[in-house]
């Protein structure tokens, strides 16, 4: 099934105050480094679930994996992402297992 993704943009770094433009509902997300995917995720919430993506004191949410905030913020001037809003939960979960089935073009697959 063919999606229409948003255009790649720079990911924002929140020490410049730098706005995330993501959907606010259902959707999936990919970030990429250069011409390597990074990783990809899905959440209820893009905007909120990508923002979960820095370590703390920039990045909100639980999310446990330290390396990969440690990993897009240290790395934060090179990583763009891309969006997709979902019409549900359940599409934006569809969607997240078929880029798992990719998921070795990934630096983190899951």
């Amino acid at each position: 099934m063919k999606y229409t993704w948003s255009k790649w943009r720079p990911f924002p770094d929140p020490r410049k105050a730098e706005l995330l433009t993501a959907p606010i509902g259902p959707g999936c997300y990919e970030l990429r480094r250069r011409a390597q995917f990074i990783l990809f995720g899905m959440g209820n919430n893009v905007a909120a679930r990508m923002s979960s993506l820095l370590p703390h004191p920039h990045g909100s949410g639980t999310r446990r994996n330290a390396e990969k905030r440690e990993y897009v913020l240290r790395h934060i001037a090179e990583i763009e992402y891309r969006t997709l809003a979902c019409s549900s939960s359940a599409e934006a979960a569809d969607i997240e297992r078929e880029l798992k089935r990719s998921q070795t073009a990934y630096h983190f697959g899951t």
